[in-house]
């Protein structure tokens, strides 16, 4: 469970620490409205992203068993961070990132890095599905500026109550909204080095301050960012509330091991690479028990962040140290112009999110995959949208694992009924 930080760090040199700063920066670039927006959309407050970028993305790439690997807030939590809270409170989460944590050092204990594979793949790709679904629901009224107190966890529910505020919709939150999508894209395409993600977001929030148009702000909804850490504490937590959490403990260290491990396997294909998965459980571990220590959210390996980060020439995790000190620094000097961000534009920044997470590009090769993995793959997806993520992982992994099992073609047993 060697970090991969001491190994690189034993031929570290000038030109590598360049390379790294060069990649640390715009990858901070994009992972801060990517926290912001996630820390939004998981019923929480903006600063509790920053929060989690910097402490628990430090930590995984100075634990971590892989070169590149970024880590921080992710979308896959949106779901289950959104039920927690409602659930428990917000205080209910932190104690639940901590278990989570608790969970992964025991899995990195007894090397459970190499398990991922016993993971059918379309469990993984029907979660991932539902979670994007879920995601760009949740964005509905904020892209809208849709005018409504109380928006349910229920994916019907929710769509019940957007659907019936839509009168309240505002023109200039959704062009706002359409135009940081449409900028992403053309960014994306154009200038891939570039961090096209808070270029758009900078470009259209700045167009709503000096055209002063009526759409919401980080500001004006949530109040001033804070420009510092808070101090850590130990999360407070009542025995009596454990066995509640704990569901919610498993499916947070379940996500994170399984994303972190995902991300890290990306990366080794894309640098020729080999990261070491123990380490990485650890890393993961302590990240949420350090992002929890600070009242941030959970945490784990972000694939869109790594990529960006090899695609800038990061070579160690020195990258990834860069990147959390960077919003760090962000955090200090420039928290007032932060909050300023347009929230439509945030909500759009997450809609674009979940639909790279559905990875469209893969739609028609499912279609030629076996009729089980498809109808499993679309089962766990609909559980996930409409059920639970608990369920559907539950469901999914169990009827995943059975259906391989049954491809074995292991001998019919010799069990018989017993005489009466």
């Amino acid at each position: 469970m060697k970090p991969k930080i001491i190994t690189t760090l034993s031929d570290y040199s000038r030109a590598l620490f360049l390379q790294d700063a060069v990649a640390g920066v715009p990858v901070a670039m994009v992972a801060l409205p990517l926290s912001l927006a996630i820390a939004i959309a998981s019923g929480a407050e903006p600063a509790d992203g920053l929060v989690t970028a910097i402490v628990a993305g430090f930590l995984i790439s100075l634990l971590g068993g892989s070169r590149v690997q970024i880590g921080g807030p992710t979308g896959a939590f949106i779901v289950v961070v959104y039920d927690v809270i409602a659930r428990h409170g917000y205080d209910g989460l932190v104690v639940a990132t901590f278990m989570a944590g608790l969970i992964l050092l025991v899995a990195a204990y007894f090397r459970a890095g190499n398990l991922i594979r016993l993971i059918p793949e379309p469990v993984i790709n029907g979660f991932t599905m539902g979670i994007a679904v879920v995601i760009a629901a949740s964005q509905l009224k904020d892209i809208f500026g849709l005018k409504v107190a109380e928006v349910p966890a229920d994916f019907l529910a929710k769509i019940d109550v957007l659907w019936a505020a839509r009168e309240t919709g505002s023109i200039a939150a959704a062009l706002i909204g359409l135009a940081t999508m449409v900028l992403i894209v053309v960014f994306r395409r154009a200038a891939p080095r570039l961090p096209g993600l808070i270029v758009a977001i900078v470009l259209t929030s700045a167009l709503v301050a000096f055209a002063n148009l009526p759409v919401e702000t980080i500001r004006t909804q949530f109040g001033e960012l804070p420009n510092s850490l808070p101090s850590p504490a130990i999360p407070a937590f009542d025995l009596s509330q454990l066995p509640d959490l704990l569901p919610s403990a498993l499916v947070i260290a379940f996500l994170a091991g399984v994303e972190s491990l995902l991300s890290a396997m990306v990366a080794d294909r894309m640098i020729a690479g080999r990261h070491r998965p123990n380490a990485e459980l650890l890393a993961q571990g302590m990240a949420n028990i350090g992002s929890s220590l600070f009242g941030g959210l959970p945490a784990t390996g972000a694939i869109a962040r790594t990529a960006t980060n090899i695609r800038a020439g990061g070579k160690t995790p020195v990258a990834g140290l860069i990147h959390a000190l960077t919003i760090l620094v962000i955090m200090y000097v420039a928290a007032p112009l932060v909050g300023r961000m347009a929230m439509p534009a945030l909500a759009g920044l997450l809609i674009m999110t979940a639909w790279n997470m559905s990875e469209p590009h893969k739609w028609r090769g499912y279609l030629a995959e076996r009729r089980s993995d498809l109808l499993l793959m679309i089962l766990t997806m609909t559980l996930t949208v409409l059920v639970d993520l608990t369920v559907a992982i539950g469901v999914g992994v169990g009827l995943g694992l059975a259906l391989r099992l049954q491809r074995r073609n292991i001998p019919a047993s010799d069990w018989s009924d017993p005489e009466r």
